[in-house]
């Protein structure tokens, strides 16, 4: 007895494909958006605008605001990544390697400020929070390219205890999470420019840092975590 089942299912697949493409248009839309005027008060009206469809469309493809932005940090994730790894090659020299990476880290963060804020958008809610709003698989590839950037990091902090060039008194994963959350603050710190310090006893005053600073600082202090001179103080 014959079937439908070939055309059906060709259907399906033509539909699954049609959803990826629509998926990825508002993504790349999202981007857009994000790196032309910031993440900050951007709403699913002006993102479906770009793409030329109304709200509704948006929502048949995303949970809401959060699991767009979510899904659109993932495509910064990879090219920090990609970064981060070609600055792990540029060296045999675990300090040089280390120095390289989170140089490279800083670097993609000044160039795309809507990176530092998409990531510190999603830092701030509490996990549950998270997990009510974002579907389990958009949340798994949020994850997988945050995962992804630290591991490049960890591996180089191993890499470097192994062979004795650091010392750790924490797991290297736990410092790789640390350097990642830290590097946030201060990519924004860099952005503002400004350093708050005391020219007397209770009196504040503002003065300037440079994006250059701030890139040295983050680098140094990597570097400063894991001497081994520091391990035996």
């Amino acid at each position: 007895m014959a079937t439908n089942t070939p055309a059906t299912d060709g259907r399906r697949k033509a539909a699954a494909v049609r959803r990826r493409a629509r998926q990825a248009e508002i993504i790349a839309a999202t981007r857009g958006i994000f790196d032309s005027k910031g993440v900050r008060d951007v709403q699913i009206e002006e993102i479906a605008t770009a793409v030329g469809i109304n709200r509704a469309i948006v929502y048949r493809h995303f949970t809401g605001k959060e699991e767009l932005f979510a899904l659109t940090l993932v495509g910064y994730l990879e090219e920090l990544r990609d970064a981060m790894v070609a600055a792990s090659a540029a060296s045999d020299d675990d300090r040089e390697k280390l120095a390289a990476i989170v140089g490279s880290f800083v670097d993609y963060g000044l160039a795309h400020p809507a990176f530092v804020d998409c990531a510190q958008a999603l830092m701030v809610r509490p996990g549950d929070e998270l997990l009510d709003e974002i579907a389990e698989g958009p949340l798994f590839r949020l994850g997988r390219g945050i995962t992804s950037c630290l591991t490049v990091l960890s591996e180089a902090l191993a890499a470097g205890v192994e062979r004795g060039s650091f010392a750790l008194s924490e797991d290297p994963v736990l410092l790789a999470n640390a350097l990642y959350a830290s590097g946030l603050g201060a990519l924004q710190l860099a952005r503002l420019g400004i350093l708050v310090t005391e020219i007397a006893p209770g009196i504040p005053t503002v003065g300037e840092i440079s994006p250059a600073q701030v890139r040295a600082y983050m680098v140094s202090s990597a570097l400063a975590l894991v001497s081994p001179d520091r391990a035996s103080v």
